[in-house]
């Protein structure tokens, strides 16, 4: 493993490692990607935790329906394996593979301002949420906002009506009074 970072404006969480598999080294994962096993394409992660940066590389790995287990590269000890419990596994967003252009990883929309048909801003999305039914918006109220309220809105076609990478804005059809 080396303690080489990448460029921190570059990395992006694709997911984080969260315990021990085994006696070999093997280390159990929690995968940001849809569908999970896409981590498993990246072979060279950076991890980060509070401050600490490391490369390594991934040998193999498998899903287990919920998580994956992964191996990493000079990584055989337990007790080792068990050091990197709760760093982030990061790559550099430029090996994101492309999306269509009405497209968009969850990480372009954090920030946006929300403003809804009648050009009233609700706030910034703050994060999105994975439910069974479709993904939600939380957005959180900020300089400007409508009031002080934190509203969780549909990332449906039916709910976000336009979204402006370039000038910030996700536009919405929801009522403020919802």
């Amino acid at each position: 493993m080396s303690a080489t970072p990448e460029m921190a404006d570059d990395l992006i969480v694709v997911g984080k490692i969260f315990s021990v598999h085994g006696v070999r080294g093997e280390v159990k994962v929690f995968s940001f990607t849809d569908p999970i096993e896409n981590l498993l394409d990246y072979r060279h992660w950076t991890l980060r935790r509070e401050g600490s940066v490391k490369q390594v590389e991934l040998v193999s790995g498998r899903s287990t329906q919920k998580d994956l287990v992964a191996k990493l590269k000079g990584l055989d000890d337990r007790d080792e394996a068990r050091l990197l419990s709760g760093y982030e596994i990061c790559i550099s967003r430029s090996l994101l593979p492309n999306l269509s252009e009405d497209e968009y990883y969850w990480h372009q929309l954090v920030g946006l301002s929300v403003i809804n048909q009648d050009e009233q801003l609700f706030g910034k999305v703050d994060h999105l949420l994975e439910t069974g039914a479709n993904d939600v918006v939380v957005v959180k109220p900020c300089t400007g906002s409508l009031d002080d309220r934190e509203r969780l809105l549909p990332y449906t076609r039916q709910c976000v009506l336009a979204i402006d990478l370039e000038a910030g804005v996700m536009r919405v059809e929801w009522d403020a009074d919802f």
